[in-house]
């Protein structure tokens, strides 16, 4: 339980509506900061403006997925009016508060550097990389499935990175019946991809591969899909890179060439909310836990 812990809840999407229900299960106070245009009414929750004397008393501070843009803008959805996060906020949190983000940019790692304010990326940790790998396939597969006129069954599909996301990906596009190449850059990766059944190769050798491909799933944050590779790729291929923006894909080119490439971040979030929200929720609440326990043990 977290009763008697302050939980302020800045901005966000629908994940973070499932964030809110467990806390207030959980006994938190909760906090929140731009939701005044949400239909949904939750009970026991108190909606407030930005106000340093509020973060004065705050515990946790929730931020949305990419915590801060690099000016300290702070989007949500459920708001028309703009909330930034500054300095003067920051500093008014107690020293011992803690901010949570799914991945910050460098503004918000300086802010919280600047204030003595532990910053926590989810995004950083395994659990909820592997959890969320989940959705993000499904909707890849989604995207894969509207945007071609051919099944996955039988079709040669390349995923680029055997990390969480291209794991999930390889092992769900083999189960469809796919033939399924996977670019690697380490022997064990390698090794493992071949042990699965998947054609492995390493990724120096990406443009020889991609010459009988009809999907090319990409999960390597760095260019990798470039202007060369292009040229070797079948016009008939799609492109569905999944990294975060600006992806790894030579977008321009690909169009140029007609291919049809498409950006795709943050899907867990876009085709399923609920399911991302409470795998979020159920982290943030076990390390919240966990944190103010050992607090409490010293104290």
């Amino acid at each position: 339980m977290l009763t008697g812990i302050s939980v302020a809840i800045m901005g966000g999407d629908a994940r973070q509506l499932e964030v809110i229900q467990k806390f207030i299960e959980l006994d938190a106070t909760v906090t929140l900061f731009g939701f005044d245009n949400l239909g949904r009414q939750f009970s026991g929750v108190s909606n407030a403006k930005l106000d340093p004397m509020l973060f004065q008393t705050v515990d946790v501070l929730i931020l949305p997925v990419v915590g801060t843009d690099d000016s300290g803008q702070v989007e949500s959805i459920f708001s028309s009016e703009e909330m930034r996060l500054t300095d003067e906020l920051m500093s008014s949190l107690p020293k011992h508060a803690k901010v949570y983000t799914g991945m910050a940019k460098s503004f918000l790692k300086k802010l919280c550097a600047a204030n003595g304010i532990e910053l926590v990326e989810l995004f950083e940790r395994d659990d909820i990389a592997i959890y969320n790998s989940i959705p993000t396939a499904e909707g890849a597969l989604m995207m894969a499935i509207q945007n071609t006129d051919i099944t996955i069954h039988g079709s040669v599909c390349m995923v680029l990175g055997f990390g969480r996301t291209g794991f999930t990906m390889a092992k769900t596009l083999q189960g469809l019946g796919a033939t399924v190449k996977v670019g690697v850059r380490k022997p064990e990766h390698f090794a493992r991809a071949w042990e699965m059944g998947f054609q492995p190769f390493y990724t120096k050798d990406l443009y020889p591969e991609v010459g009988n491909i009809d999907l090319l799933f990409n999960t390597i944050p760095t260019m990798i899909v470039t202007a060369q590779v292009i040229t070797n790729i079948p016009h008939r291929a799609l492109i569905i890179d999944l990294a975060s923006k600006p992806g790894g894909t030579d977008f321009r080119f690909a169009e140029k060439r007609g291919i049809k490439a498409m950006l795709a971040p943050g899907l867990p979030g876009i085709v399923a909310p609920k399911t991302a929200g409470r795998i979020m929720a159920k982290t943030l609440s076990q390390l919240i836990e966990e944190d103010f326990k050992d607090r409490s043990d010293v104290e």
